[in-house]
């Protein structure tokens, strides 16, 4: 598989009153054309990952690698000006809320025009062409009105694949998407992950897909990487998620809920210290 992006030593780092906190420690991984999921309770560093391909992280916070390679190219070394051609046109982000994405005070469809217009030479009325086939093929019914509308007039789902819409309107090569179904009730959920995996399959994209749902990811993704405390604890196949080694894996595992096969009590996960200091598993495509 050819690789589209090597990452190498990622650290993300944040000076505090009491010395810098490190968000991400030692992350290394390849990414090439397919569904990569990366998992881990809150705060383990899974959006800050993803963030930081893209160097979005706000300053003070630093983002320190020996290389984030697109291609060869390390993006560590591109000034901002270059860098905000690589967001969008190569690698795009959905946000985890689609109400805090987009602009209240536009309506969609100038929004997704901007989006294309910025990374294209294309007229308005191409732009708005392509905005309305797009919105069709994340499977939104009456694209016309949709245009014209207001970010809150939309339901979370239809929020959620006008933002999937909007960073897929420049053809990237790659996706990141920071939970995009969380906030979606299972109906709606199983549809955006269709939508979302066929364009995936159809463009030969590569996707990272960033989820605390184990069961979600091990059904749609290809391989997963596990985050604790900022490391990469463990990566499997996500076919084989269910039978993953580290303790901590298995303790994630164990505190979920089967319907066939109902439990008095949940099980408690019991954190080893050694887990956090453990070196970050290192992976490749």
């Amino acid at each position: 598989m050819s690789t589209l992006l090597d990452v190498k030593n990622l650290w993300v780092k944040f000076p505090t009153r009491n010395g810098i906190f490190d968000a991400v420690r030692g992350v290394s991984f390849s990414l090439g054309k397919e569904r990569l999921g990366i998992v881990g309770e809150s705060g383990s560093g899974k959006s800050m990952t993803g963030r930081a391909i893209l160097q979005l992280i706000r300053k003070p916070g630093m983002i320190e690698a020996d290389h984030i390679s697109l291609h060869g190219q390390n993006l560590l070394d591109l000034p901002e000006r270059q860098m905000r051609a690589v967001r969008g046109k190569q690698i795009s982000m959905v946000m985890q809320d689609p109400k805090f994405s987009l602009n209240p005070v536009m309506t969609i469809g100038d929004q997704i025009i901007e989006a294309y217009r910025l990374h294209s030479r294309a007229s308005k009325a191409e732009a708005r062409a392509k905005a309305l086939e797009m919105l069709e093929a994340v499977s939104i019914r009456e694209p016309e009105r949709v245009m014209k509308a207001y970010p809150h007039e939309m339901s979370g789902g239809m929020g959620q694949r006008i933002m999937i819409a909007m960073m897929l309107i420049p053809n990237p090569e790659i996706l990141i998407a920071d939970e995009p179904t969380s906030a979606l009730d299972v109906s709606v959920q199983g549809q955006v992950l269709s939508i979302m995996d066929k364009l995936v399959k159809d463009r030969g994209m590569g996707l990272i897909f960033i989820s605390h749902d184990l069961n979600l990811v091990s059904q749609f993704c290809d391989r997963v990487l596990i985050m604790y405390a900022g490391r990469v604890v463990e990566v499997c196949d996500a076919d084989k998620l269910h039978q993953a080694q580290h303790p901590y894996t298995q303790g994630l595992l164990g505190s979920l809920p089967q319907f066939d096969a109902p439990r008095k009590r949940l099980e408690v996960l019991n954190r080893d210290p050694a887990w956090r200091d453990a070196p970050s598993v290192e992976t490749g495509t």
